[in-house]
C-alpha cells in the first residue's frame, strides 16, 4: 500500500448549526445522504456528528485534489460506520471516477469532534500500481 494523498479539515459546529437553522432540510438533503442523516440525527449531539461528516467530505476532496467543481456533489462522498464504529468512505458519481483515475484503492478516514469543532483526516492509498485494471474497487477503511 502506497500513500498517494492526505487531506484534513476542521468545521466549527456553531457555523454548521447556523446553516441547518437557516436552510433546514434542504441543506441537509443536499449535503448528506439518507444513511448519514439517519446515523447523525439519531445521536444526542447530532450537530457534532454532522460536522464530523462534513469535515470528512472536505478532507476526501483534498485527497482527490478537486474541490467542489466538475460535476461533484456533496453526496458523491458518503461516510458510514463499520459495525466496529470505524468510519468508512463510499464514493459514487464523479468522485468515484476521479478516484479510479488516480488509482486509489482505499481512502481511510478518521473523525473526531467536541462541542465546538469537528476534525477529519483522510488518507488515499493505492496498491502499488499506477492505475486500477478495471472492475470493482473498494473505497473504505
Amino acid at each position: 500500500m502506497n500513500v498517494v494523498a492526505h487531506g484534513v479539515d476542521m468545521v466549527e459546529c456553531a457555523r454548521l448549526a447556523q446553516m441547518i437553522e437557516r436552510h433546514g432540510r434542504k441543506f441537509l438533503n443536499r449535503v448528506f445522504t439518507p444513511a448519514e442523516l439517519d446515523y447523525c440525527l439519531d445521536k444526542k449531539r447530532a450537530v457534532e456528528h454532522l460536522a464530523g461528516r462534513f469535515a470528512a467530505k472536505e478532507a476526501v476532496l483534498k485527497v482527490l485534489g478537486t474541490g467542489w467543481r466538475n460535476g461533484i456533489t456533496w453526496t458523491d462522498i458518503e461516510v458510514r460506520n463499520h459495525p466496529s464504529g470505524q468510519p468508512q468512505v463510499k464514493l459514487t458519481g464523479r468522485c468515484r471516477q476521479i478516484a479510479d483515475d488516480l488509482g486509489l484503492a482505499s481512502i481511510l478516514v478518521s473523525i473526531s469532534h467536541i462541542g465546538t469543532h469537528a476534525i477529519a483526516s483522510a488518507i488515499g492509498s493505492n496498491d502499488g500500481e499506477k492505475k486500477p485494471t478495471g472492475g470493482a474497487m473498494h473505497i473504505g477503511g
